[in-house]
């Protein structure tokens, strides 16, 4: 049976308001088991206050928990909104027509035993998705722990978590329901409120992005939190996303993703069924959809309280406030390393400090209230800083000193934050003696970290996404191709049962897209290689063999002979290095004119089934694999997309001129990240391609390709 499944973009997000906000619910599978899902789920039900009607169905009980039960969902007579679903997963799918007739828009399926248990369980699973799809009925799940929307004129818990959270303005989606259970016991200990909390399961029907959609619309939500171990579209995410976290309304989203390794990918298979995807694609697209990425759940709410409470930095100029010496250095390494500058305060603050504090502290940012600072000192500096233009956000740090008054310092900073308009994040250092501080922080939207890096890299965040929302929006090139000659030239190849293109065809190809290619001939003897250098100057000489992808590994590559006698040498040195490789097909030697020096770089494309090509830039030459300095986008790109690629490699100063060497030229190679872009969007059949190197020359100059392959295969079948 075809899997059912859709453009994410195609889905109406009003469709989930009977979900997230019925007005009645029938939970078919209540009980009164003691320690079953369905007791745990009704009891949430009852427990947390569900101001709607609430419906249990249970074939052989008379009541759940005091409250009448229903045979069938045919035996109520009321209309239901909702149906919540713990029952077999044999038993689920009879279940969707009696919803329908009762009026469901909506429902949960909790059970498990679908796609994650085997083929078996997939084949029921697009069996009770095509049962939703035809009687109008939006699906969570099935195989998850349900959801939680706290909104007073809702307070619905259908889930079978063990606590309900607090309100508040951070979503929460999650592929795991076991770490929904864990990340709920973590926020009540860390005081963290939820809008609405849902484990999405093996996610049949509604996935994160129908979610995201709906958040977005949220009045309750400020922030989304994600934790994700496979996403099955990459286009519809990035249009959709990029809109939502940097359009004229925006919503910061943040996201975890597991199975960073093989082995954890691994891991992330056999529990829900899905496969995890490429590091470098989920990097590529959390990057071009504006996703603050986290390395740990821990970081991952750490920054929701902030983006939660805080408003954005005008830009990344920093004040650290200390009673110790210690912390406040540890505090400026993390924010210098984390993209932000300590800020250079005005003259008009150090003399209000001055002022304030005794000789003996130190008015230079990071600020020293020194040890036996109280409140009132604090409140000083703290005021006097924020009060600085040059100061965009404070970072305030206080260790528990005998003589520290923390409660009273923890009273000063939230209406001095709140009048400044700047974040201020904070780490009371410590654990029993700073509680009570920490409480009121807490309660006053003051982001509160227990060790000071944590509250730097938290300010950085807030920053890179202030940059995401000013982002400059550059003007597009204006390029021409020539796409059916590259149609032609790939379908040749395949009709011959040629899937490797080497240097001869894929230089055509790329010379089709406006790429720069040298001028070159096929050479398969010695005085065609002695004629090449006598038209084209100056040659570079490299094998021609399918089998022989790396040629200078094996010595088939001779470069700056410009001489006939040299290039007779040669092209006899290359064809014996080439016959010693076993199995090697050798067409001939390549000869090329000479490019002139520049900065060797790699371009490149890896096709992937679900998100399509991955753009790959990064230093170039023999060395790419060992230095792995490399940045990835999924095309297509827009300029503003080759701009960040070409200045997120740690080698970026080598090409913009460092040590006083001459500036390469960075818009020409915009511009080929751009062909690239096109000719990967073009071609689906292109499954790979390698660039390596690109010359890129010095200002003004342009580039030129120096070696180029490309692997070929057949499109993946539209879903």
């Amino acid at each position: 049976m075809q899997c059912i499944t859709g453009p994410y973009n195609q889905l109406d997000p009003t469709d989930l308001a009977p979900i997230f906000a019925p007005a009645t619910v029938a939970v078919v599978g209540a009980s009164d088991r003691p320690d079953s899902v369905g007791q745990a789920v009704f009891k949430n039900m009852l427990q947390n206050g569900f101001r709607g009607t609430l419906y249990p169905v249970n074939l052989k009980a008379r009541s759940v928990c005091s409250v009448r039960a229903y045979a069938t969902l045919a035996d109520i007579q009321e209309q239901i909104d909702l149906v919540v679903i713990i029952v077999p997963a044999a038993q689920v799918l009879a279940l969707i027509p009696q919803a329908a007739a009762k009026g469901a828009k909506g429902v949960i399926v909790i059970s498990a035993g679908f796609r994650e248990s085997g083929p078996a369980g997939a084949l029921l699973e697009q069996e009770l998705l095509a049962a939703c799809r035809q009687h109008g009925i939006r699906l969570v799940g099935p195989n998850c722990l349900g959801l939680i929307n706290t909104d007073p004129a809702v307070s619905m818990n259908a889930s079978f978590a063990r606590r309900s959270p607090s309100a508040g303005h951070i979503a929460f989606i999650s592929q795991s329901g076991a770490l929904c259970t864990a990340v709920l016991d973590f926020a009540a200990k860390k005081n963290i409120g939820f809008s609405k909390f849902i484990s999405v399961g093996n996610k049949a029907d509604i996935g994160e992005l129908d979610l995201i959609r709906f958040l977005h619309d949220d009045p309750k939500t400020k922030v989304i939190m994600l934790y994700v171990e496979d996403l099955r579209y990459g286009r519809e995410f990035i249009e959709t996303v990029r809109e939502i976290t940097g359009g004229d309304n925006p919503t910061p989203i943040l996201a975890i993703k597991s199975g960073r390794t093989s082995e954890g990918a691994a891991a992330v298979s056999s529990h829900t069924g899905s496969l995890a995807g490429s590091e470098a694609v989920y990097t590529a697209l959390f990057e071009q959809s504006g996703v603050f990425r986290a390395q740990t759940i821990e970081d991952l709410f750490d920054t929701a309280m902030a983006f939660a409470t805080q408003p954005l930095p005008r830009s990344n100029r920093m004040a650290i406030i200390t009673n110790a010496g210690g912390p406040g250095i540890i505090a400026t390494d993390v924010t210098i390393n984390s993209g932000l500058r300590l800020a250079k305060l005005s003259e008009e603050t150090n003399e209000v400090l001055k002022s304030h504090l005794p000789a003996t502290a130190s008015i230079k940012n990071p600020i020293d209230v020194i040890g036996d600072a109280r409140s009132d000192r604090y409140q000083a500096a703290l005021d006097a800083v924020l009060s600085d233009e040059g100061v965009d956000g404070v970072i305030f740090i206080l260790t528990p000193q005998s003589m520290t008054e923390i409660e009273a310092t923890a009273n000063v900073i939230p209406a001095l934050a709140r009048r400044s308009g700047k974040p201020v994040v904070a780490s009371f250092m410590g654990l029993l003696d700073v509680s009570k501080g920490v409480e009121i922080l807490e309660q006053n939207g003051i982001p509160h970290y227990q060790f000071p890096e944590a509250a730097a890299r938290t300010m950085s965040a807030l920053y890179q996404y202030s940059c995401w929302l000013r982002r400059q929006h550059l003007k597009e090139f204006d390029l021409t191709v020539d796409g059916p000659r590259v149609t032609k030239l790939i379908d040749q190849a395949m009709e011959t049962g040629s899937h490797y293109l080497g240097e001869i065809e894929g230089n055509e190809i790329l010379a089709a897209y406006g790429f720069p290619v040298m001028p070159g001939s096929l050479a398969t003897s010695e005085d065609e290689a002695a004629a090449a250098v006598a038209l084209l100057g100056r040659c570079a000489m490299k094998i021609v063999s399918p089998q022989i992808v790396h040629k200078s590994d094996v010595g088939g590559v001779r470069v700056g002979i410009g001489t006939e006698e040299a290039a007779r040498a040669a092209f006899r040195e290359i064809m014996a290095a080439g016959r010693q490789v076993q199995g090697a097909v050798i067409r001939g030697v390549l000869m090329q004119k000479m490019a002139a020096s520049g900065v060797e770089v790699i371009l490149g494309i890896k096709r992937y089934a679900t998100f399509g090509p991955l753009l790959m830039f990064g230093l170039g030459g023999i060395f790419v694999e060992i230095f792995k300095d490399v940045s990835f986008r999924l095309a297509p790109i827009r300029r503003n997309g080759a701009h960040h690629m070409v200045r997120s490699i740690r080698a970026f100063p080598i090409l913009n001129g460092a040590r006083g060497a001459a500036l390469a030229d960075v818009t020409e190679l915009e511009r080929c990240l751009m062909r690239l872009s096109m000719l990967a969007a073009d071609h689906p059949e292109i499954a790979e391609l390698d660039i390596n190197p690109l010359l890129v020359h010095e200002d003004g100059a342009g580039c030129s390709v120096a070696d180029c392959r490309i692997l070929l295969s057949p499109p993946p079948a539209d879903d």
